[in-house]
């Protein structure tokens, strides 16, 4: 069974947030809530979302917008991560003749350092 907090229980697990910043990032889609008995509550990965939003803020002296952005950023990066990982397994069953012909095209691709 998944746990669901409220605005108020979220807010105090949370150091940073407040009321009007959950609600910022709320608005700005950064995390989705749940209605539950006519509110809005917060799963524990949403939980942990507002708790990297609220230390980017704090740590590199970010707006919501600033902190939104990166973990944007950081989303993109974890899809980018599962593609790679689904097309290394697909190669991995591939014939060693073909996973050689794929070792050399990309290492002939590869950016210089």
């Amino acid at each position: 069974m998944t746990v669901h907090y409220t605005e108020a229980e979220v807010v105090a697990r949370v150091d940073g947030l407040t009321v009007a910043r959950l609600r910022s990032f709320t608005a700005a889609r950064c995390v989705r809530p749940v209605e539950r008995e006519g509110r809005q509550t917060f799963a524990e990965p949403e939980v942990a979302r507002l708790r990297l939003l609220c230390e980017l803020a704090g740590d590199f002296d970010l707006d919501e917008e600033g902190a939104a952005m990166v973990l944007s950023l950081v989303d993109q990066i974890h899809g980018l991560r599962q593609e790679l990982r689904t097309l290394a397994d697909a190669v991995a069953g591939e014939p060693e003749e073909v996973r050689r012909r794929i070792a050399q095209r990309a290492a002939g691709t590869r950016f210089p350092e």
